[in-house]
């Protein structure tokens, strides 16, 4: 198996467009905040184009880019500067917003979610890993992934009820 230099498959322009969605989508899930995604998007590309790493393919490049955004959020959210500051819910940014009315509503259920399964959520349903991947990615067993995901799905059920689900649960 050959290894992938850091600038293998084409330039860092050509690396962003392919991760670009994947990065700030995960960023901005983990951290709730368009500003804070924006930081940890120039973070986890700065550090890209730094750590002159090696990669032994594309599936490499991408966990080590999904860890690494993982990791920057976890700093942006746990310095003392952003507990020195005004909580979300006080701010008055404006809330990332789509087209259609019901990707709004359940990107804020999913919003809404506790942290241990936001995460796996976006990653299985955004990003498409497996739950072997996701494990790897955040350092926990696949069984504790498909929990977490099980979980996660009934309380997004829950909070869609009525949306998109009858009292039963159903579609």
């Amino acid at each position: 198996m050959e290894a992938l230099p850091l600038r293998a498959g084409g330039g860092m322009e050509e690396i962003i467009d392919r991760y670009q969605n994947m990065v700030y989508g995960l960023a901005l899930t983990r951290t709730g905040c368009r500003a804070d995604a924006d930081d940890v998007f120039q973070e986890v590309f700065l550090a890209y184009c730094q750590c002159g790493k090696t990669f032994r393919d594309e599936e490499h490049r991408k966990a080590w880019l999904l860890r690494t955004t993982i990791n920057q959020c976890r700093r942006v959210t746990s310095s003392s500067w952003r507990k020195k500051t005004v909580p979300l819910s006080e701010r008055e940014d404006a809330p990332v917003q789509f087209q259609e009315p019901e990707e709004n509503r359940v990107w804020e259920a999913l919003q809404n979610l506790a942290g241990d399964y936001r995460l796996p959520i976006y990653l299985f349903y955004f990003q498409e890993l497996s739950t072997q991947e996701i494990a790897k990615i955040l350092a926990i067993r696949p069984g504790t992934v498909r929990m977490r995901l099980t979980r996660g799905r009934e309380q997004l059920r829950d909070a869609l009820k009525g949306d998109y689900f009858d009292e039963s649960g159903t579609v």
